[in-house]
């Protein structure tokens, strides 16, 4: 049998459907935002106490007896683990729609048991519902908004679920996803602040690059797709700049620009249920690597891919040769206290047949021909952007490893690939063996990059594309899940 029961939320409400229960929750995520909203306009205009009441984020939940796992389910999630009492918060209904439905769907199918909806413990901070208070509040003191309103209690933000570590104590409502909504709120005000767009236009398949080229040919491909083709409906960039398809009119309305450069830009080609390629360009470092996937894998991404250059460690390899990484040498460090070095980071199979798949046809290559110049093997990724000065303390890890090619990023986005459960690959381009003494040089540099950049970045949406006609489902296998899974993906 099941203990315990729904101690986190009041008001609740048993659905059979699960439209009417995401219904319920987006009148409840609604009417407290709006009553924040009309708080603060109140108290900013005739400075009137607010009396914000249950301006909560909606919780819903789903208890489950030791006899409702009759229907058995092929897929890596929309099931729960064992008989209990599972919940969670939920926030933005309006963007994550689809997700939610899908994976409110599944558990009731697959339990068969009534989904609960309420008005959880957890006020919604202000932030996260009014974008700028000082647009609206002058010089608003902010000791005097806190008091007044709620504001993110970062205490209670963290990844203990996706760590594994948050409490269990007995009688506890578990998980059910894995990212409570105060979580999912912060990040998606940090993806806007670091990228430059809201995360209204980000799709749920995400290149991430290293180099500002990658960009240039991204956008020229993607204003070409828009203007002239009849797939995608709109190309968003930093500023939240739209760009329609005007066979494709869809009224989407842009948010304020940007004051300053975003530190890591995106661009959207978009898709109908944002099924379309989003393009990151991360710069150089894994610090940037960890902060901007800490962010995205709140959005629950089909996958994630990183399009960039590395240096190449083999000799027989050439300028412009490609790297498939099937293996990683973590050395970047950023993530050793949240997934430890002697995690392994498989490959995921899916995602290594459509990038070789994808390298074969741009290349023109197969058999011998297509294995010269596509290597595969381990990427050994550092912190230290001047690792060539340091290769003989190197050499010992290089060839303990094995690697193949060294970079900053790729090890670093795969490994939170793997703790957020975003499936994930890489496919590098050798731009410089330093090793060998091959640098590259302004000439030979821009040969280079005319011969490869572009179809690089082709080969990487090539995958994309074979990866969503193939069916996303696939991709979400339970390597990336452990044995105690929340329900949600």
């Amino acid at each position: 049998m099941a203990d315990g029961e729904h101690r986190r939320a009041r008001n609740l409400e048993s659905f059979d459907d699960p439209e009417a229960a995401l219904g319920r929750v987006s009148e409840i995520y609604e009417k407290n935002a709006n009553r924040l909203r009309a708080a603060l306009d109140a108290y900013l205009k005739r400075k009137k106490v607010p009396d914000l009441g249950d301006a909560c984020y909606p919780y819903v939940g789903i208890t489950v007896e030791s006899d409702d796992f009759r229907a058995a389910s092929s897929r890596a999630y929309g099931t729960l683990p064992a008989a209990g009492v599972f919940g969670t918060t939920l926030t933005r209904p309006d963007l994550y729609r689809s997700y939610y439905l899908e994976q409110m769907t599944l558990l009731m199918r697959n339990h068969r048991r009534p989904l609960v909806v309420g008005v959880s413990d957890r006020p919604i901070p202000l932030p996260f519902v009014v974008e700028a208070v000082e647009q609206n509040g002058g010089n608003i003191d902010a000791a005097e908004l806190q008091r007044r309103f709620p504001l993110p209690d970062l205490a209670s933000i963290d990844d203990s679920i996706v760590n594994g570590t948050y409490p269990r104590g007995e009688g506890e409502t578990r998980p059910l996803a894995l990212f409570e909504a105060e979580r999912v709120d912060y990040s998606l005000v940090r993806l806007a602040h670091y990228t430059g767009t809201s995360a209204n236009y980000f799709q749920r398949f995400v290149l991430f690059t290293n180099y500002q080229r990658y960009v240039d040919a991204f956008v020229a491909f993607a204003l070409r797709e828009v203007e002239e083709g009849t797939t995608f409906k709109a190309f968003v960039g930093p500023g939240n700049e739209i760009t329609h398809n005007p066979r494709l009119i869809d009224p989407i309305v842009p948010s304020r620009k940007p004051s300053t450069t975003p530190q890591m830009p995106a661009y959207h080609l978009m898709l109908d249920r944002h099924m379309g390629v989003t393009l990151v360009n991360i710069g150089v470092g894994p610090s940037n690597a960890k902060t901007i996937t800490d962010h995205l894998a709140v959005l629950r991404p089909h996958c994630w891919l990183m399009i960039g250059h590395c240096g190449g460690l083999r000799k027989t390899q050439r300028l412009g040769d490609y790297v498939l990484a099937h293996a990683y040498a973590r050395s970047d460090h950023v993530l050793d206290e949240d997934l430890p070095v002697w995690v392994p980071v498989p490959p995921i199979a899916e995602i290594q047949v459509a990038l070789t798949q994808a390298v074969a046809e741009a290349m023109g290559h197969s058999g011998a021909e297509l294995k010269s110049r596509l290597r595969t093997g381990t990427v050994f990724t550092t912190d230290d952007r001047d690792w060539e000065l340091r290769q003989e303390e190197l050499s010992r890890r290089l060839h303990h490893s094995r690697a193949i090619a060294v970079d900053m990023e790729s090890a670093t986005i795969a490994a939170n690939g793997y703790r957020f459960r975003v499936p994930y690959g890489t496919l590098l381009c050798v731009s410089d063996k330093p090793l060998h003494g091959e640098l590259k040089l302004p000439g030979m540099a821009d040969q280079f990059y005319r011969d490869r950049v572009d179809q690089h970045l082709r080969i990487g949406i090539m995958t994309v594309k074979k990866i969503h006609d193939q069916g996303v489902e696939q991709l979400h296998s339970r390597k990336l899940r452990s044995f105690d899974e929340p329900g949600f993906r």
